[in-house]
Order: C-alpha cells, then sequence, then structure tokens
C-alpha cells in the first residue's frame, strides 16, 4: 500500500509525501516539531497516508488544508486532528463545490496504475467536521517549532500557504508551482491569485515547497508569477474565461 507514496526527507525533521504515479503529482508535509507534528494536506485519498505518516514520526498529528479541494483532502478521512481556513469550513463538513462524478472523471482522466485494492466506484470525497479553524496571521506552535497561516484566497476563498519564519520554508499550496496555475473555476479570483503572489513575495523565503508537480523549484519563480500575473492585468486579459497562457515555466489558466 505504502509503495503508492514516494517519502523524501527536506531535512532532519520536514519531510515530503508524494503521489508520483498520478497525473497530479501531489505533494503532502509532515513537520516535526518537538512534541507535535503537522502534515500540511493529505493527497489524493487512493492510498492510506496515515501508514506512512506513522512510520516517520510518533508524535500527535495536525493535519493542516491548504484549501478544500478533493486532491487536497483525500487521506483526511485517516486522521482525527483536522484545522481548516475559516472560510472554508462548509466545504469540509457540509458540502464539496464539485460534484463527486467529476471529481471521479478527474482522478481517472489520464492513465494510472492505482493502488491494488482502491476501486474507483468505492472512492468518496472526504467530509467531516474541522477540531480546528485556523485564521490568517495564526501561528501554530509545534514545541520549538512555528508555523504562521498566510491566508492567500484566487485559487479558492480559503487557499492558504504556511510559513516558518526560522527556516525562512514557504508551503506554496497551489498559489505557487511549476506548472498550470488554476484560477478558472467559479470559485476562483484571478485578481485576488494575484495579490497572493505579492503577499508572498514579500516574505523572506529561501525555499518554496509546492502543492504539485516538480519539488525543486527556485525562489524567483514567486517574482517571476507575480509579474506574469501583472503582465496579463495590463493587457486587460485578467478575466475568467481568457484562456491559458504560457510562460518559461509555468502556465496560468483562466
Amino acid at each position: 500500500m505504502e509503495e503508492w507514496f514516494t517519502v523524501e526527507k527536506i531535512d532532519n525533521d520536514t519531510f515530503v509525501i508524494s503521489e508520483y504515479k498520478h497525473w497530479e503529482e501531489t505533494h503532502c508535509y509532515l513537520l516535526c516539531g518537538n512534541e507535535k507534528a503537522l502534515l500540511i494536506d493529505t493527497g489524493l485519498g487512493v492510498s492510506n497516508i496515515e501508514k506512512v505518516v506513522e512510520k516517520l514520526t510518533h508524535l500527535p498529528i495536525i493535519v493542516i488544508t491548504t484549501h478544500v479541494h478533493w486532491d487536497h483532502i483525500g487521506g483526511h478521512k485517516c486522521f482525527n486532528n483536522i484545522a481548516v481556513y475559516e472560510e472554508e469550513k462548509e466545504w469540509l463538513s457540509v458540502q464539496f463545490p464539485i460534484p463527486l462524478q467529476v471529481v471521479k472523471n478527474n482522478l481517472t482522466c489520464k492513465p494510472c496504475e492505482f493502488p491494488k485494492n482502491f476501486l474507483i466506484e468505492s472512492y468518496q470525497i472526504y467530509q467531516g467536521i474541522p477540531q480546528k479553524i485556523v485564521h490568517d496571521k495564526e501561528c501554530l506552535d509545534l514545541g520549538g517549532r512555528e508555523v504562521v497561516v498566510i491566508h492567500t484566497p484566487g485559487h479558492s476563498p480559503g487557499h492558504c500557504c504556511f510559513y516558518e519564519p526560522e527556516r525562512k520554508y514557504l508551503y506554496s499550496g497551489d498559489l505557487i508551482y511549476s506548472g498550470c496555475l488554476d484560477a478558472f473555476y467559479p470559485t476562483t479570483d484571478p485578481y485576488l491569485f494575484w495579490q497572493s503572489v505579492k503577499r508572498v513575495q514579500s516574505l523572506e523565503v529561501t525555499r518554496v515547497l509546492p502543492g504539485h508537480h516538480k519539488l525543486q523549484i527556485s525562489v524567483d519563480i514567486i517574482t517571476r508569477i507575480e509579474k506574469a500575473f501583472e503582465k496579463l492585468e495590463r493587457e486587460g486579459k485578467l478575466k475568467q474565461g481568457n484562456g491559458i497562457y504560457e510562460f518559461e515555466d509555468f502556465q496560468i489558466h483562466i
């Protein structure tokens, strides 16, 4: 079951758990403090991420959600201490904004060798009551390790990045990565997306840890994405329905 995931060390107490076999190539991050561990996102939910986590740490786990999209909350079902940003708590506890069949279609739209015990017929979108609601600029103390919540709406209303002031790591979710940045859904906002990129651009960052695709990306991608959004705004193109715009190592879909 665990073979579905790839585990890599960022440093002695930070791990990335990836699903490279799927076209989404999701990344989840395990941050270990002295007292608690924080798991940022839980991926697709097609295999049991808890079994991977328990091999890496015996600390109590808090799961924190960059945003409530199906490919980031799939493994929430394996944990009992879930945190989410206030603006998306109802997406988690009341109703996910996309129909289940659409999610299943997205999950299986490209060839993939899923785990042997995975059945698409049984796949469900996680739904549950979060144990903790987080807010912008809130500091999460793991014991000798602090993580700050940065509200970065645009890709979704409650999207958050997480920042470690001491290590200067930015866990960027779906705001910053090398791939297609999506701001075309009805629940997205291209202008807010741009403003959120500008917000994280003001942070001192030594490493960007994205939610998808290529793990090793340069910090200057933040500035390049911001300039791309600025260019689209200047040209009057920062409006939903305009299509996909190609840049050096990323695209913007609006």
